[in-house]
């Protein structure tokens, strides 16, 4: 079984190939045909780190991904995410390849926001803002300039120095990348991507403004004030997921009969005339997309890449 580095992984999921396969994969889920049962984290005796298991079985390939997660390996220059996505054939159990983990999480999850802005953007994106400067951030600035070239992106960090940090490492010829000014305003869209626990934004609900919460993947954390999201129309692109972890759902007390999921808008979107706030919280199936575009893309690649 050829397993491929994070390098080769990136490779294998050019983003306008991935955000397609995930409007289908959606699709599927909700229409019962991919089975994708809660993730299972199991901490180590140790308490300093988790094995975390997420599977998934469509109708044509089995994905597995097993993850590590240890938050003091960053003190020790070693990563904190570590493991693989596994991709077995459905109808043999034929293992087929492996994909490296963290970036089949970084690129897929930035995607689904990319398949968000396909579907609630109603007006032509120019002006993003992305708030934060962690590898989420990363992630989502490497598919805007992939799918929205020429567009300006504003970052925030946590600091003024953090957001002016990133934007020199990341620089791109294919958008502006900036810090975002002081008081700036007139995003069309914003994008979080933080383990707050504190809202880091909070401007009023907008219908000219899509907000797209990736972080706060705890229902002690939170990104978006309250009042921002009731006055929205939610959407989430996992509804079993997010009730355990959609933490700016559970604070802000939403009433679940209420939120739709992602898939019913992708055939009909709402009409714009509302605010729309998009929860991504993750689930395996977004996994299989991936491994779906990695079979379909593995025969492009030249011998030395495959």
């Amino acid at each position: 079984m050829k397993h491929y580095c994070a390098t080769q992984t990136q490779a294998l999921l050019p983003f306008p190939a991935l955000v397609d396969m995930l409007a289908r994969t959606a699709r599927d889920y909700a229409a019962g045909s991919i089975a994708c049962p809660e993730r299972t984290s199991v901490p180590t005796h140790d308490g300093g780190g988790a094995l975390m298991c997420m599977p998934t079985v469509g109708t044509d390939l089995i994905a597995t991904k097993l993850l590590t997660i240890f938050g003091a390996n960053a003190a020790l220059h070693l990563p904190v995410i570590q493991g693989q996505v596994t991709c077995a054939d459905a109808h043999d159990g034929r293992f087929l390849f492996g994909l490296d983990g963290p970036t089949v999480t970084m690129r897929r999850t930035s995607a689904i926001s990319m398949l968000a802005i396909r579907t609630f953007a109603h007006r032509h994106v120019g002006r993003v803002l992305v708030i934060g400067t962690g590898t989420q951030a990363l992630a989502h600035v490497e598919a805007l300039a992939a799918l929205h070239p020429a567009i300006e992106v504003a970052i925030r960090g946590r600091t003024p120095r953090q957001a002016e940090q990133f934007c020199a490492r990341y620089a791109t010829d294919r958008l502006t990348l900036r810090p975002e000014l002081a008081g700036e305003d007139g995003f069309d869209v914003v994008i979080t991507v933080t383990s707050s626990r504190e809202a880091v934004f909070d401007a009023p609900a907008d219908p000219r403004r899509l907000v797209i919460a990736v972080g706060a993947y705890r229902p002690d954390m939170v990104e978006v004030a309250a009042p921002t999201v009731r006055d929205s129309m939610v959407y989430v692109d996992d509804p079993t997921g997010a009730r355990a972890e959609a933490g700016d759902l559970i604070q802000a007390g939403v009433d679940w009969s209420t939120v739709r999921a992602l898939a019913d808008a992708l055939d009909t979107p709402p009409d714009g005339t509302r605010p729309v706030f998009f929860k991504s919280v993750g689930c395996a199936a977004w996994d299989l997309a991936a491994c779906r575009v990695a079979r379909d893309m593995q025969a492009r690649l030249p011998d030395d890449a495959a």
